[in-house]
């Protein structure tokens, strides 16, 4: 493997194939290097944007099946059902080829923001799933002494329930912050210009070898970091006496 690497390669134009004087950032040039880490910006934008998506509907969706008003229970149910049990690929084309045909509105709507969206809510559901288990996990007397003290139901899920559920389920929603990443992936299939998507075209022109195994790393390098940024976050609202805190 190593008699065959060539560096040169991603100073490369990938549409001329001329050298180009550097191999990131070079004028009038389009390298393989600029290709990849713009693809990869491509892939953390449509996982951050889409995690966001996934938290702000998640926790909004698991707090609805833990309230006590079966009507509302039952929607944040069907919700978490249909988006947890149709494949994330199908939920991508539905978003882009389906949905702006039902909605006019939709269709003026940029391809990467229908993609985040699909994956945001793809990922909701897992994430509903999660804060329910977490709210259910706690002492039910802890919902009781909100109410007891004065506050509204959602006061009392906002200062008493979420803060301390929210510290059970870290763990678990950093599992799902690295599956956000690679779920992104699934963007190549409408032409999103990510990291997949260079993979596939850049592999055809050029030596399969050296294409796959930086993307490769780019994608461990992106969850890995994740995985870390949740790590600290988890010790930093660690409560003692909760999850084998000291």
């Amino acid at each position: 493997m190593a008699t065959n690497w060539d560096w040169q390669l991603y100073c490369t134009d990938m549409v001329t194939n001329e050298a180009a004087p550097k191999c990131f950032g070079a004028p009038g040039y389009d390298t393989y290097l600029d290709a990849m880490i713009h693809a990869w910006g491509w892939t953390m934008y449509v996982s951050i944007a889409g995690l966001a998506v996934a938290l702000a509907v998640g926790s909004l969706i698991g707090v609805l099946r833990t309230v006590p008003n079966r009507k509302l229970a039952m929607i944040g149910e069907i919700w978490t059902e249909l988006f947890r049990n149709i494949p994330l690929i199908v939920q991508v084309f539905l978003w882009y080829h389906v949905m702006p045909q039902l909605f006019t509105v939709l269709r003026d709507v940029p391809s990467a923001i229908l993609v985040i969206v699909a994956i945001g809510f793809f990922t909701s559901a897992r994430i509903a799933e999660q804060v329910k288990a977490g709210i259910q996990t706690l002492p039910k007397g802890q919902r009781y002494a909100g109410l007891a003290m004065g506050l509204t139901l959602p006061q009392t899920y906002r200062y008493v329930l979420l803060p301390m559920a929210f510290r059970i389920v870290i763990p678990p929603l950093t599992s799902e912050s690295m599956n956000i990443v690679k779920n992104s992936a699934v963007a190549f299939a409408v032409s999103i210009p990510e990291l997949a998507q260079y993979a596939q075209q850049a592999s055809e022109q050029s030596n399969f070898l050296q294409i796959f195994l930086p993307v490769t790393l780019l994608y461990f390098i992106s969850g890995f970091a994740i995985n870390r940024a949740a790590k600290l976050i988890e010790r930093g609202v660690r409560v003692p006496g909760i999850l084998g805190a000291k």
